[in-house]
C-alpha cells in the first residue's frame, strides 16, 4: 500500500509530506483547491507522461517520491528481484521517484536506481489503479468493456499468453504470405541463375587464369622481338674485337702490365675479372634462353581464343574479368537461398498450423473464463445498482463470436456491455440507453465490482460519485468503506455522505503567499471532520442544523 507522499514544486504544491495509512482516506477541499494535483503528482510517479507546465513557477525542477509497503505484494518482489532493484535495507519498501525538469525532461527511478517511463509504468500498474473522474466516458468504447470484464475473471498470465502466441502466430503467418507471394517469381530468378552459374561453369574458370594468361599472350605474341633482343645482346657481348667481353679483358691486360702501380691497382682489376667472369656468365644464360626459346603461334591462338571467351563472358554479366570467379560464389550463394526457400516455407506451414492450434486452445479457455466471468459481473453489478438508484437497471454482458478469418489478439469474441434502464425496456448499447448520470452510477457499480477482485493493494478514485447525492451518495461511501476493510482507498470527493464514511481524512486548501498561490494539506481528526463536513453540506457559515447533520453523518460510523 501507498505509506509516504513527498511533493515539491508541483503545480501550486511547493512542498508537501503526506503519511497515508489502510482504509478509505477522504480528501476533500473548494473546487480548485488542488486535491486533484495530488493524485496527478501521484500519477507521475507511477509512469504519466510529464511536460514543463507541471513544474512550480519559479522552481527548476519537481521532485515527486511515493513510498510503497510491497509485503503483501508477492508480483512487485518479483518484479523487483527480475530487475535488481530490491531496496537492500528493506525488501518490503519500494520507493518510486519522478524529477521533471523546467524544460520538460523526466527522469525515474525506483529504489534509488534510473529507470525507463515504461518500468515505472510496468511496477506502478502493480501498486495502484487511479479511477478517473471522467472514467465513465471511457464506457461507451467496447475495447473499455473487454478491458474491465477480463480484469474481473480472466487470469492474466492466459491473456498474456494468448496475446504473446497471437503476435507470434500473426508474425509466422506474415512471412508465411510473403513466401508464398515471391514464389513464382522465385523460380523464375532461380532459373535464370541455374542457367547462368552452369554457362560459367562450362568455361572452367580458374582463380587466378585471367592475369596468367594475360602475362602469356603478351610473352607469345612479342616472341619474335624477344629473340632478336637476346641475339643482339648475345652478339654484343662476345660476338667480335669490339664485343664488351674482349674490351674488358684488354683492359685488363693493359692494367696488369703496368708495374709501378701494379699494387695500388690491384682492387680494380679483381673487380674487372670478377666482371669477366660474370658476364660469361650472363652470356651463358642468354644463350641457353634463347636456344630454349621460340613462336608457338598455336599456343598464342589458343590463349588468345581462351581470353577472348572468358571477357566475353565478364562483358555479358558486367564485371571485370578478373572477377568472374567472385561472380560465380555470388550465384551459388543466390541459388541456395532460393533452394532453402522450399524448406523455409515448409517449416512456415508447419508452424502456422501448430501455432494456430496453440492459439485455438488458449483463446477457448480465456471463452470458458470470460462467460463465467459476465455471469458473476452481471449478478453483481445489478445488485449495486438497485442500491444506487436505478432498480429497474439491468446490465447485461454479451459475447458476440468473432469471424475465423480474422482472429483477434483477445480472443474468439468481443465484449459489449448492454443495458436496460426501465421495464419492458429492451437493452441496448449504453450509449443510446443511458443518460449522463446514469452512466456515472453504472460506471461506478463495475469500478466498484471489478475493484473488489482487484489484485491492485491501492485504489484511487478521484470524484467518481459526481452527479450523485443524498442516499446514493451515502451508498457509495459505504462500497468505498467496505472496499476499505481489504484495500486501502484513497477517495477525492465532494459528497459530504461519502466523505463521512472515511477512516481518514485529509482537507486540500489552497492561500496566496508573496505572489504566488501554495497548496496545502492538513489531517483532520475529531471535531475537525464534523466541521468540514458540514462545510461541504452548507457552505462556510456553519449552522447548528449542518454541524448537527455533519456529527450524524460520522456518528453512523460508530
Amino acid at each position: 500500500m501507498l505509506s509516504h507522499l513527498s511533493i515539491k514544486n508541483y503545480a501550486t504544491v511547493e512542498s508537501l509530506e503526506i503519511e497515508f495509512q489502510p482504509g478509505m482516506t477522504v480528501i476533500t477541499g473548494e473546487t480548485g483547491a488542488g486535491k486533484s494535483i495530488i493524485l496527478g503528482a501521484l500519477g507521475f510517479t507511477l509512469g504519466d507522461r510529464a511536460d514543463k507546465t507541471i513544474v512550480r513557477p519559479g522552481a527548476s525542477r519537481a521532485d515527486i517520491v511515493a513510498e510503497f509497503s510491497i509485503s503483501d505484494i508477492k508480483s512487485a518482489q518479483s518484479w523487483l528481484a527480475d530487475h535488481d532493484l530490491i531496496l537492500e535495507s528493506d525488501p518490503h519498501q519500494c520507493m518510486l521517484r519522478r524529477v521533471v525538469n523546467h524544460d520538460g525532461r523526466s527522469r525515474g527511478y525506483i529504489n534509488g536506481s534510473p529507470v525507463t517511463l515504461t518500468n515505472l509504468k510496468d511496477l506502478g500498474d502493480m501498486l495502484m489503479d487511479i479511477h478517473s473522474q471522467h472514467e465513465h466516458h471511457s464506457l461507451l468504447q467496447r475495447a473499455t468493456h473487454q478491458r474491465l470484464l477480463d480484469d474481473f475473471g480472466v487470469d492474466q498470465k492466459l491473456r498474456n499468453n494468448l496475446l504473446s502466441t497471437w503476435k507470434q502466430w500473426q508474425t509466422n503467418h506474415q512471412k508465411l504470405t510473403a513466401l508464398k507471394d515471391q514464389t513464382s517469381a522465385s523460380s523464375a530468378q532461380a532459373q535464370l541463375l541455374a542457367y547462368q552459374l552452369s554457362e560459367i561453369e562450362e568455361l572452367d574458370v580458374q582463380d587466378d587464369e585471367v592475369e596468367q594468361l594475360d602475362s602469356e599472350f603478351k610473352a607469345l605474341s612479342h616472341a619474335d622481338d624477344t629473340l632478336n633482343v637476346v641475339h643482339g645482346a648475345l652478339e654484343e657481348c662476345e660476338g667480335d674485337e669490339q664485343s664488351l667481353a674482349n674490351q674488358i679483358s684488354q683492359i685488363t691486360q693493359r692494367l696488369r702490365s703496368l708495374k709501378s702501380n701494379a699494387e695500388a691497382l690491384g682492387p680494380a682489376i679483381a673487380l674487372l675479372e670478377a666482371a669477366e667472369i660474370q658476364l660469361s656468365e650472363a652470356v651463358n644464360e642468354l644463350r641457353r634462353f634463347g636456344e630454349g626459346f621460340q613462336a608457338d603461334p598455336e599456343r598464342l591462338d589458343t590463349v588468345n581464343r581462351r581470353l577472348g571467351a572468358l571477357h566475353d563472358l565478364a562483358r555479358k554479366h558486367k564485371v571485370p574479368a578478373s572477377e568472374l570467379g567472385q561472380l560465380i560464389m555470388d550465384l551459388k550463394h543466390q541459388l541456395s537461398r532460393f533452394e532453402n526457400s522450399d524448406a523455409e516455407l515448409e517449416q512456415l506451414q508447419a508452424n502456422d498450423g501448430l501455432l494456430r492450434e496453440q492459439y485455438q486452445k488458449l483463446a477457448t479457455d480465456v471463452s470458458k473464463q470470460r462467460r463465467r466471468a459476465a455471469k458473476k459481473l452481471d449478478k453483481a453489478v445489478n445488485s449495486e445498482l438497485k442500491q444506487l438508484g436505478m432498480p429497474h437497471a439491468e446490465l447485461s454482458v454479451t459475447l458476440t463470436a468473432g469471424t475465423a478469418e480474422t482472429p483477434s489478439q483477445h480472443g474468439l469474441e468481443t465484449v459489449e456491455f448492454l443495458v436496460s434502464t426501465n421495464p419492458g425496456q429492451a437493452s441496448n448499447s449504453l450509449i443510446k440507453v443511458a443518460s449522463g448520470g446514469e452512466l456515472s452510477r453504472i460506471s461506478l457499480a463495475i469500478q466498484v465490482i471489478t475493484a473488489q477482485t482487484s489484485e491492485t493493494p491501492s485504489l484511487v478514485f478521484d470524484e467518481v460519485d459526481v452527479g450523485i447525492g443524498g442516499g446514493v451518495a451515502k451508498v457509495v461511501g459505504e462500497m468505498l468503506r467496505q472496499l476499505g476493510q481489504s484495500t486501502q482507498i484513497l477517495c477525492v470527493t465532494h459528497q459530504a455522505q461519502v466523505a463521512g464514511q472515511g477512516h481518514h481524512h485529509f482537507y486540500v486548501s489552497k492561500s496566496a503567499q508573496s505572489e504566488s498561490t501554495v497548496t496545502s494539506v492538513l489531517p483532520l481528526e475529531g471535531e475537525q471532520i464534523v466541521k468540514e463536513i458540514a462545510r461541504m453540506l452548507a457552505g462556510e457559515e456553519l449552522s447548528d442544523e449542518s454541524l448537527a447533520h455533519a456529527q450524524q453523518l460520522v456518528a453512523n460510523l460508530n
